[in-house]
């Protein structure tokens, strides 16, 4: 089996999963940056397919960039303007070309964490 990437947004403000939420995958090589992906998440806060699927897996620098800024804006939570939060961009690495790697976002309008899911 080839490696694969997927992702899942939860909003821990409002104890649900974050549905409508633009998140961009870029792949990094030295100085350039290259779109790969672009998606929104469904009701359950996933994307429909995985976000790098496993015909166009390899392994190397990526970086997902969640559009948290407008999604916040859409729920009515996201605060006063300048948003504290706006794009949140996760850099990682994977190694793997046979794993399945899951970057999770636990989201609210001050704040953001993420890790290695399964």
């Amino acid at each position: 089996m080839t490696g694969y990437l997927t992702t899942h947004v939860l909003d821990t403000s409002l104890g649900r999963p974050a549905a409508g939420l633009e998140v961009v995958l870029y792949r990094l090589d030295e100085s350039e940056r290259t779109e790969l992906a672009r998606m929104r998440t469904n009701d359950d806060g996933r994307t429909d397919r995985p976000i790098l699927p496993q015909e166009s897996f390899s392994p190397g620098t990526y970086e997902l960039v969640f559009m948290a800024g407008a999604y916040l804006r859409k729920t009515g939570s996201a605060g006063a303007e300048p948003l504290f939060l706006d794009e949140v961009p996760i850099r990682f690495g994977m190694a793997d070309a046979q794993a399945h790697y899951h970057v999770p976002l636990l989201l609210s309008p001050y704040g953001y964490s993420t890790y290695r899911g399964s």
